[in-house]
Parts: C-alpha cells; sequence; structure tokens
C-alpha cells in the first residue's frame, strides 16, 4: 500500500523526494488522507459517475475506474482455485450460421473452472473429463449468468472484490453482481433487458460488443420464443444476418466496441446487445441497476408470462418446439401467472400511492420528469445544466456504420415499452414499424404457406400478441384502468 501512495505522490513538484522524506512523509500520512489520495486518483468522485450514469443517453465506456478493484485478479487461473464446486457451462458449436444460436439449441455440461481451464488449453486431440465429447477447436464454452452471491455463499468476504460503490451506488457490491467466463466465440444471442440499465466489467481477455438503440426494435424483429423472463431476443443474427428473411435489419444502427480488460461499460436502458469473446479466455461481471420505470415494466413482463404460458401449455400440433430457455426453471401455471400479473400491477399502484413524488434512484428525479425521458429510460440532458465530461476518461460508443435507411423520417420516434408516453398510430403504420409489410411473405417457423395466404401457427400468434408495441398499450390500459378504479 505505502508503494502504491509513493507512486501516487511522485509526481507532484511540490516535495522533493530521497529515501529520508519518501519515509517522513509515508509515515505522517493518516489513514485518512490515505483513503483520500487513493480515490483522488480515479477520474471521477461516486458522486460523478453517478452523475454521468443518470444522464448518458448513449453506451460508453469508463476507463481507469477499477484500478484498484481487487476482482481484477479474478482471472480463470484465480477462479480455478477458488471456485472448486461445479458450474454449468452452456457449449456451442464455432460456425457462421445465418441463424442465433439460442441456449434452447446448445448443450449443457457440469464442470468445475479448473477442468474448464485445462480443457480450454488442451490442444491434443486426447480429452478426457466432462468435455470429452466437444473439442476447443471446434466449440467454445460460457459460463454465464452466474450470481456472485450464490457462487461464493461461504465466501462472503469475496463480495466486496467488486466496488460498484466508486460509481455512486453505496453498498452495491459482488452481493448484486453476475459472472461470466467463456472462451473463444462464445456469445449470448442479441437481446434487450426489460429491466433497469447495465454496468459491466471486464476482467480478462476481450469482448465484441454489438450495441443497437431501442428505436431500432422493428429492425431487430423481436421474438419471446424462447421465452426468458425479462429478455427479448432478436430473430436476426446480427453477425452474419439473413437480410431476404429479415430485410429491416439493414436500417439497423449498430454500435460496436471491443472492450479490454480495466474497463466498465455502461449499456442504457433497452438497448439491444449482442455480446462475443473475442480472446482465449474471458472473465467478466455485470450488474443491473434498478430505475424507476421498472415498476411498469414488471407489469409487461408478467403479461407477456401469462400469454407465453397459456398458449405455448396448451396441446396443439404446431407447439413441439422446444420454447422454454433453460435459464427457467419450469413452466409456471396460468393461476400462478395471473397472481403475480396482479401481483406487479398492485405493486407498481402502490409505490405511485405511496411515493408521490416517485424519486428516481437515478438522480433523485421526481417522476414528473417521466414524460422528459428519452426512449433508453433515463432522464434527457439538459445542456445548460450538465455536459457529460467526454475525453480520455470516458468514451462513447460510436456508431459503426452509417444505416442505409429508406424509411419514413419519423421512424425514430418509435419507442419500446414505454407506458409514460403513449403513441397514437394507424394500423398502416403499425404494421409498417413492427416490420410485418417487409417479411410478411417470408415463411416463419412452424407455419406453412399456402395459395391463400399464410398459416398462422402458435409462434406466429405470438409475435403478434407478445410484440412489444402490443405490451405497451396493453400495459398502459391496465393501469388506466387501475387508477380509475382507485380514484
Amino acid at each position: 500500500m505505502l508503494d502504491h501512495i509513493f507512486h501516487q505522490l511522485k509526481g507532484t513538484s511540490a516535495l522533493l523526494w530521497s529515501q529520508h522524506g519518501r519515509c517522513f512523509v509515508l509515515h505522517a500520512l493518516c489513514e485518512k488522507t490515505v483513503v483520500r489520495l487513493t480515490m483522488a486518483s480515479k477520474p471521477f468522485t461516486p458522486e460523478e459517475a453517478r452523475r454521468i450514469v443518470q444522464f448518458l443517453q448513449k453506451p460508453a465506456v469508463f476507463l481507469n475506474m477499477t484500478k484498484d478493484w481487487p476482482a481484477l485478479h479474478w482471472t480463470v487461473e484465480h477462479l480455478s482455485t477458488c471456485l472448486t464446486e461445479r458450474v454449468r457451462f452452456r457449449i456451442g458449436k464455432r460456425n457462421e450460421d445465418m441463424a442465433p444460436l439460442f441456449e434452447t439449441e446448445c448443450s449443457f455440461i457440469e464442470a468445475t473452472v479448473k477442468e474448464f481451464l485445462s480443457w480450454s488449453t488442451n490442444e491434443s486431440e486426447s480429452l478426457v473429463g466432462p468435455f470429452s465429447d466437444y473439442h476447443c477447436k471446434e466449440f467454445w464454452a460460457y459460463a454465464d449468468y452466474k450470481y456472485i452471491t450464490q457462487l461464493f455463499q461461504d465466501k462472503p468476504a469475496v463480495f466486496q472484490d467488486v466496488m460498484w460503490s466508486d460509481f455512486g451506488f453505496a453498498g452495491r457490491d459482488g452481493r448484486d453482481s453476475t459472472l461470466w467466463i467463456g472462451t473463444q466465440g462464445a456469445n449470448t444471442p442479441c437481446h434487450l433487458d426489460s429491466y433497469g440499465c447495465n454496468l459491466v466489467f471486464q476482467i480478462q481477455g476481450r469482448k465484441r460488443w454489438h450495441l443497437f438503440p431501442p428505436d431500432d426494435t422493428p429492425c431487430l424483429y423481436p421474438t419471446r420464443i424462447p421465452y426468458e423472463e425479462s429478455s427479448v431476443f432478436s430473430q436476426v443474427s446480427v453477425v452474419h444476418p439473413d437480410l431476404k428473411k429479415f430485410p429491416a435489419f439493414k436500417r439497423a444502427r449498430v454500435h460496436t466496441v471491443t472492450l479490454e480488460p480495466g474497463q466498465v461499460l455502461f449499456v442504457p436502458r433497452h438497448w439491444w446487445h449482442y455480446v462475443e469473446s473475442v480472446d482465449p479466455l474471458t472473465v467478466s461481471v455485470n450488474s443491473w441497476i434498478e430505475i424507476d420505470m421498472d415498476d411498469e415494466a414488471r407489469v409487461g413482463e408478467a403479461l407477456t408470462k401469462t400469454i407465453v404460458c397459456a398458449l405455448k401449455s396448451a396441446p396443439s400440433l404446431d407447439n413441439d418446439d422446444h420454447w422454454l430457455n433453460p435459464t427457467e426453471d419450469r413452466v409456471s401455471s396460468h393461476d400462478e401467472n395471473m397472481q403475480y400479473l396482479n401481483l406487479a400491477v398492485k405493486a407498481c399502484m402502490d409505490k405511485r400511492t405511496d411515493d408521490t413524488e416517485g424519486w428516481s434512484l437515478l438522480g433523485d428525479q421526481p417522476r414528473a420528469e417521466a414524460g422528459k425521458r428519452d426512449s433508453s429510460g433515463l432522464l434527457k440532458t439538459p445542456a445548460s445544466t450538465f455536459v457529460l465530461p467526454f475525453g480520455p476518461h470516458l468514451i462513447p460508443v460510436i456508431l459503426a456504420q452509417k444505416p442505409k435507411c429508406n424509411c419514413p423520417k419519423d421512424t425514430s420516434s418509435f419507442k419500446y415499452n414505454d407506458p409514460s408516453q403513449p403513441e397514437q398510430r394507424s394500423d398502416n403504420e403499425f404494421c409498417q414499424r413492427s416490420g410485418q409489410h417487409e417479411h410478411q411473405e417470408v415463411e416463419s417457423p412452424g407455419s406453412s404457406q399456402g395459395a391463400a395466404g399464410m398459416r398462422l401457427s402458435t409462434n406466429d400468434m405470438l409475435e403478434f400478441l407478445v410484440h412489444p408495441d402490443v405490451i405497451a398499450q396493453v400495459t398502459r390500459l391496465i393501469m388506466c384502468r387501475q387508477r380509475e378504479l382507485r380514484s
């Protein structure tokens, strides 16, 4: 620690550093001063970082904020010694298919991190252990979405290695985070998260992020099959898109960044993202930050789950696909789903009643500001009062290419699942924005098309019924009805 403080102080010109002077000054530093000096070495204070997160409307990368985080040592080699229990790895084949590889199509094995490390560095043909059926040159492995609080439940001191408090979220650490361990090629299908915004800390190796704004939702052909609570998947393989089947994707505005070790990526609310490991071994930790608009989103998610489970649980000739994501434990009953929906509605209404001001977690702004939020769910930046400090320590994620757009100029007004901003649309406008005009002649999985037109399947019906626009509108109707009943 003393060497670290000395290194920080050595650059000051006010002191002449002799060996004797170094010892004298360092011994004179009290504990509080040491803490202040350590914090001063970071480009943003916790209060500044939180304010930046509050006002960021697009993805951005924080640099030089984690250099004293103990979690920087969480390499695969280190984790292999402290994580001795078996964890679940998702296995995928290395290919360049023009279709997303959803988790329902992957294999899964239970293995220790030590066994994973041995397999990932094994270049020979002789394979033993849990990975023996999958050669590392042909397959990738991913231990994703692992709750740190469960992995280290017998070692609670480890939680403090992740210091989200440096971003202004006091008390948030590894207990509120998830761990991701993968090999080159390991990826997460393109999706958006229904709740909150996201902070991602890269520890080992690099990951390539492809991000799309919420306004591009029609271009990404959203689907809830496979179903996973709080995740809306894209039907498009964003790195190898099938533009004949999904022509609107050519207008999508992809923002790309390769996240390096030590960097932290901020992903705003409802930004689509596809993530792929580009180095032989990668480790990252993330934390989802709750925001005020999650109240309505939970109602929408409960509504979606009720509809999906009701239709997919019904016996049918075209209901033989693997529709439930492996992350979901089981198919809940209709009564359970309706109970959850009612609880979500009640919780949302109670919060609005009990907290008239409706203070938001991000920035303590009143709920009256909800109408001034952007499509990411955060408050619009008042340029006169706050300017984002982009520079060597905060880098915006840039647009990778100029989109080829021949769509109406007002397409950018599309808002994903924002109950605070109702919109009136004609039937023609709704079809155009949801992309149905452009791919209506393409045969959907599980459907057959004849001379009379497309034969609707269960999945086709779900694509329409739980489309983000439809769920947003029904959520608004539910909440409006509840307000009428309470008034």
